[in-house]
């Protein structure tokens, strides 16, 4: 279980059969030289995180940053983004497994997010395997034969383009340390795809493409930036060869839009409305402030004011610079068995897609290959034959923090269905990630980790401030435990499985009923739910 290739780097994970293609002492020393460099810096920035949180809970809001005017009032732009990035009108996104990435890649999207973070259960296996699929599909030899059904995928003649997700800086990789400390998975996931791809991605015309994922600040963009300037010197290419997507996904980052895009001017691509982060980052980041409290996560939309007022100045912002604005994740799941569920999601879909074209975002997110026709028809029905709509400038737009501050929507509640969808989801999205597939298609909607956080913070703030559901009843631990028993109880009923998946579920439902009501509030619910998928392993 324990290999030393390289001084200082251990490989504590099992073995694969591909592993010595991605896991050379070449490509261990880059992320070894990573991890030198930059991990002081990065859990810096974490120990920024908790101090600004502590601030927050004792009564301070964010605003726009008053040292960072000029960059906000100044005139100045990204550097031009590359050609093959000019037209993103649909990407769809998903984990790195073999068969999801050739499905994905021939889905007909323009572009591709391979996901090492949220849709991505990080297992050992799921990492590097994840690496191998990714190292092929850019080398375009990448193949999958399903003996069982007899069915072979390959790669159809005009295939997406390919961006990668790395993790968060805040998750760790426990298989690969260096000095005998883990690994951020950040510098895992960007090491090894670009010290293997970078340069067969430039003969082939593409780049190393990332979407930057959880960032709170620009301090944090300013480190990508440093990371990706230390990389295209290592790796002898020239400055501006990595570009990034940030994903607007936080609450304090959708102040330092602005300012994020400066840091990453070199590097940058454009910026993302991650709508489901977003939400749970609203919950998370003022969990303990009254008037913050949202009500059921179907009543939280993209047109209620708040996540309005984020949307569009996203768009005003990229523009004003130069740079792509990317819209949300349609997370509704088609139906080829059931015509009335599958015409509800592409009415859902067409509509969403829809209003973010005609906001002038440049190009949406879709989680399903059945959905990208019915988004493509929205965004060509805008754009034409422009790649982007990046003349749009919205000086319509102006919005202030209040604005973005404000999670008033008239006529919403709390309702007992809303509490219960969101203990089974969140049961049932724990006890897949524990089993590493990280997304999961339940009631119809594609749920990863931001979906799964929402379920679980809403559950925790609810209780935590005593919340009123709509019949009168007040939600508390008692309340939760109940629940949270009835909702197993209903997803053991109809298992005519192995006990081992009935045993998944009752772990799956004691970890998600610890996180739902542990004090204080953990911050993500995957860094617990990680140690118990490392001692599985």
């Amino acid at each position: 279980m324990s290999q030393v290739l390289v001084a200082g780097v251990e490989i504590r994970g099992a073995a694969g059969p591909r592993d010595s293609e991605v896991l050379t002492p070449e490509a261990l020393e880059f992320v070894a030289r990573l991890h030198r460099k930059f991990d002081s810096h990065r859990r810096g920035l974490l120990m920024k995180r908790a101090e600004r949180q502590a601030r927050i809970d004792n009564g301070e809001l964010p605003d726009f940053l008053p040292n960072t005017i000029e960059v906000r009032e100044g005139n100045w732009a990204i550097s031009p983004v590359p050609a093959g990035l000019q037209d993103r009108r649909v990407e769809i996104t998903g984990p790195v497994e073999r068969k999801m990435v050739i499905n994905a890649l021939n889905s007909g999207a323009r572009m591709f997010m391979a996901d090492f973070e949220d849709a991505n259960s990080p297992t050992w296996r799921n990492n590097v395997d994840g690496h191998v699929n990714l190292r092929d599909a850019v080398r375009g030899t990448i193949e999958f034969i399903d003996e069982a059904r007899g069915k072979e995928y390959r790669l159809g003649d005009n295939p997406a383009t390919l961006l990668v997700r790395p993790r968060g800086w805040h998750l760790l990789e426990r298989h690969l340390t260096v000095d005998g400390d883990p690994v951020a998975g950040s510098f895992v996931d960007f090491g090894l795809y670009a010290f293997h791809n970078t340069a067969a991605l430039l003969e082939r015309g593409k780049g190393p493409w990332f979407y930057l994922p959880k960032l709170e600040s620009h301090l944090e963009a300013r480190l990508w930036n440093d990371v990706f300037t230390f990389a295209e010197d290592e790796l002898e290419v020239p400055r501006g060869t990595m570009r990034a997507t940030v994903l607007i996904e936080t609450i304090l980052a959708a102040f330092e839009m602005d300012e994020i895009l400066y840091e990453l001017r070199e590097h940058a691509a454009g910026l993302n409305a991650g709508r489901w982060d977003y939400i749970f980052s609203m919950i998370k980041k003022f969990r303990s402030r009254e008037g913050f409290t949202l009500p059921d996560r179907a009543q939280v939309t993209m047109t209620v004011p708040f996540m309005r007022a984020y949307a569009e100045l996203l768009v005003k912002t990229c523009h004003h610079r130069g740079a792509h604005a990317m819209g949300g994740m349609a997370a509704f799941i088609p139906s080829r068995r059931d015509a009335a569920v599958n015409e509800t999601a592409l009415t859902a879909v067409r509509a969403d897609k829809q209003r973010e074209a005609e906001q002038g975002f440049d190009g949406t997110w879709v989680a399903h290959p059945d959905l990208v026709a019915v988004a493509l028809e929205q965004f060509d029905a805008v754009l034409g034959d422009r790649p982007n709509q990046l003349e749009r400038q919205r000086e319509d737009v102006s919005v202030t923090a209040a604005q973005l501050l404000d999670t008033a929507i008239p006529g919403s509640s709390i309702t007992d269905a809303g509490l219960r969808m969101n203990v089974s989801v969140g049961i049932q999205y724990v006890g897949a990630w524990l089993r590493g597939n990280g997304a999961v298609a339940i009631n119809n909607l594609m749920e990863d980790a931001a979906t799964a956080e929402i379920s679980r913070s809403q559950v925790w703030q609810w209780a935590y401030e005593g919340a009123s559901l709509e019949d009168g009843r007040t939600v508390d631990d008692a309340m939760v435990r109940a629940v949270v028993d009835e909702e197993l109880s209903k997803l053991l009923a109809p298992l005519d499985a192995p006990a081992q998946q009935a045993s998944g579920l009752r772990e799956a439902a004691g970890l998600f009923e610890r996180l739902a009501l542990s004090r204080p509030f953990e911050e993500f619910l995957t860094l617990p739910a990680y140690e118990e998928l490392v001692s599985a392993e």
